[in-house]
């Protein structure tokens, strides 16, 4: 008998009918003798409309305040999903983040996991009960309400599975698996057998949705075998495990793009050692995650200093900068939100040369502009123009032959 976190997104549970299927595939997975935790994602667009009712009240809504509107969503659901198990005849009961214990620290809207009290679900499980578990949310110290970010629910699922030693880890999710490249963009695109923990993270983190980035950490960690795979179609997914010989024979495993990005620039900086520390030190403590950076040959005793950050960040990072540009005497801060970020990600890479200059030159080919690279044993970055994102995913898929079987 294994342990099994299922997991199911928001296209998952998005109405009655998908809720009482999706109780199906648990009581299938209950049936077939496994033990079952079940972890929910709020109904497909639900977080959107809870975010914008904040919005109609105020433009910048109090980051606590938004914590307890969203977490209501998977309150939702979870309550629902209990009730079908029932109806199937399982003794199923849902939990909150805060029943279950994730005790997280206290950045709101994208909290971090301190520990698990996971002693509230394992003593349901003895009993025989399905746990069905709220995802995205947590408990502060403080006892504030908390969320952990946009696909925060897969973080949730990883995480319990780390805490009850699961066996395995399942994602359902509206697509079969992980792809070379979005296939809605990318017809050639197909499916992978495996990733390793390396490759689906760097994917994770430079645009591809089907995971969040810290699950993915949070797997590699605890060593959980993660496995993607469809709620509506029958397949055997992706299956996220640590690297084997047999990844390495493939050069590009992956292509992708990420939209949410903008580039901030300090201009006139002075060279001086202890800048760079002055301007990322705010950044950090304001929880602004800076991704590429970049600084010129300087001109004299100034330079410019470029780096990117979500774009959903901009607002709160542009008061911030213009603060932090006069506090060292910087000539002004600029920035641009029509970029975007195009990568290839392979462990292969390290063992195969070349797969810049033929990026660069596929990139150029198509006349598109470098702004930006940034580069690491296992994936390069480029940060383009927005309009050319499409483009560039399907020349560079088409180029490193990702779609070929």
């Amino acid at each position: 008998m294994a342990l099994v976190i299922q997991k199911f997104g928001g296209t998952s549970v998005a109405n009655i009918d998908r809720i009482k299927h999706v109780a199906g595939l648990v009581a299938k997975t209950r049936q077939a003798g496994d033990t079952v935790v079940v972890v929910v994602s709020a109904m497909s667009g639900e977080t959107d409309r809870l975010v914008k009712l904040a919005h109609a009240i105020t433009e910048f809504p109090d980051e606590r305040e938004m914590d307890m509107l969203l977490s209501t969503g998977e309150r939702v659901v979870i309550a629902l999903l209990a009730m079908s198990l029932r109806a199937l005849g399982f003794d199923a009961r849902s939990f909150t983040g805060r029943q279950v214990g994730i005790i997280t620290d206290s950045t709101h809207t994208k909290a971090r996991i301190e520990r698990i009290v996971a002693d509230r679900i394992q003593a349901a499980l003895d009993k025989g009960i399905i746990p069905v578990v709220a995802g995205f949310q947590g408990i502060s110290e403080h006892d504030d309400v908390t969320t952990l970010g946009r696909g925060g629910s897969d973080l949730t699922a990883v995480a319990l599975a780390a805490a009850l030693k699961a066996d395995r880890c399942l994602i359902h999710t509206d697509v079969d698996g992980v792809y070379t490249a979005d296939p809605n963009l990318v017809p050639s695109a197909r499916r992978l057998a495996k990733v390793s923990y390396e490759e689906m993270l760097e994917l994770a983190s430079l645009g591809a949705k089907v995971l969040q980035s810290r699950s993915v950490e949070f797997a590699a960690k605890y060593g959980i075998p993660v496995v993607v795979k469809s709620t509506f179609v029958a397949g055997s997914g992706t299956l996220v495990t640590k690297e084997d010989r047999d990844m390495e024979q493939v050069v590009v495993s992956g292509v992708t793009g990420d939209r949410n990005q903008a580039k901030v620039t300090f201009i006139g900086v002075p060279d001086r050692p202890g800048i760079a520390a002055r301007i990322f030190g705010p950044l950090g403590q304001a929880n602004i995650l800076v991704d590429m950076i970049i600084q010129n040959v300087g001109q004299g005793d100034l330079t410019d200093l470029s780096f990117t950050i979500p774009r959903a960040d901009v607002h709160k990072a542009v008061d911030l900068s213009n603060r932090i540009a006069k506090d060292i005497g910087a000539r002004s801060v600029e920035v641009k939100d029509q970029i975007a970020k195009v990568s290839l990600v392979g462990v292969g890479m390290r063992s195969h040369s070349g797969v810049a200059a033929r990026m660069f030159e596929t990139l150029a080919r198509e006349r598109i502009n470098i702004m930006m690279i940034s580069t690491s044993e296992i994936k390069i970055s480029c940060v383009i123009e927005e309009k050319y994102l499409d483009l560039a995913i399907r020349a560079l898929h088409e180029a490193f032959g990702s779609g070929k079987g």
